[in-house]
């Protein structure tokens, strides 16, 4: 259950109950001077993760799915230069390229 923080209406104290979600401000009870007069606070919390599990992606893993994905953009043509044919050798000789009969 959730803590509210609450500050009463007549004696003018700040108080803190766990109270469901579902519970109505009105209903909200004192425990100074047992008035039911109560406003809900805004407040603010911290959490703390304890252990080695977090949430997410752990820091290595998006380091390197960040390299590898800049490994990749560096492979690709410069945006307004122009490409470079492939390297003549790419292809053995008894071999054609793709899309190409094969000579006789």
């Amino acid at each position: 259950m959730p803590i509210y923080e609450y500050r009463c209406g007549q004696c003018e104290k700040t108080f803190e109950t766990a109270q469901s979600v579902h519970a109505r401000t009105e209903d909200t009870v004192c425990p100074f001077c047992n008035a039911q007069d109560a406003t809900k606070l805004l407040s603010s919390f911290a959490s703390k993760i304890v252990g080695t599990r977090k949430p997410g992606f752990s820091e290595m893993k998006a380091y390197n799915m960040l390299n590898e994905r800049m490994s990749k953009f560096s492979k690709l043509p410069p945006v307004l230069g122009t490409r470079t044919p492939p390297p003549s050798n790419l292809f053995s000789s008894s071999d054609p390229p793709a899309g190409e009969p094969k000579k006789s």
